[in-house]
């Protein structure tokens, strides 16, 4: 297992991007909950934030995809609104152990770098 993020570092209402092993993800914190997702619109594989760490709207409720604006929840990735719409962000399968958010190598490895 890879710890990709301790946990007290996310914020309520916040993102941040994460690399790991040239890997790109990113976290986002909601109603106390985790969620993890890599970093690529399911429309073009771009990635998804504005600047470095946002990747939610204006009112910290969606995920915003910054090349044509796509809206997704952010419990499940699904697209509302865009290009995509229908289609889901692809989530990352995680586990907390003592607040760090671990990720099991082979899901790393099992993607091609994006950037």
């Amino acid at each position: 297992m890879i710890k990709v993020l301790d946990s007290s570092e996310l914020e309520e209402g916040k993102s941040v991007g994460i690399e790991v092993n040239n890997q790109h993800l990113f976290a986002v914190r909601k109603d106390d909950q985790l969620f993890l997702y890599w970093n690529r619109c399911p429309h073009l594989g771009t990635p998804l934030e504005w600047e470095e760490n946002r990747f939610l709207d204006s009112d910290a409720a969606l995920i915003q995809c910054s090349t044509h604006g796509a809206l997704f929840q952010i419990e499940d990735g699904h697209c509302l609104v865009g290009p995509c719409k229908g289609k889901y962000l692809q989530a990352v399968a995680f586990t907390l152990d003592s607040g760090a958010m671990m990720v099991e190598e082979k899901q790393l490895k099992q993607q091609t770098p994006l950037r």
